[in-house]
């Protein structure tokens, strides 16, 4: 099965949260008790959720720690996929 090509969090961010309540990432930021700065590179996908940032975002935004870590690991797959050859990698046989 090929797996769609998941959202980044930044970007589930801006368009769930931040454009229908009209919300400013500064204000945001300061809710998070993060840098403007650090919020904004989490919005560009600049930055990955880290499991500190899963434990703001949740309490802040709602969802929980590990919905917003998957979320980061499903894009981070998502794009490993794209770029990597495993052409030459040989599994091993388990015997049975």
């Amino acid at each position: 099965m090929t797996m769609y090509k998941p959202p980044h969090p930044g970007e589930f961010i801006q368009e769930v949260y931040l454009e229908p309540l009209g919300g400013s990432p500064r204000s945001v930021a300061l809710r998070l008790k993060v840098s403007p700065s650090t919020f904004v590179r989490i919005l560009k996908r600049q930055s990955s959720i880290s499991p500190v940032m899963a434990l703001r975002l949740s309490k802040c935004l709602g969802r929980t720690p590990e919905s917003w870590l998957h979320m980061q690991d499903s894009y981070n797959l998502w794009h490993a996929k794209q770029s990597v050859d495993l052409s030459e990698i040989e599994p091993i046989e388990v015997p049975a």
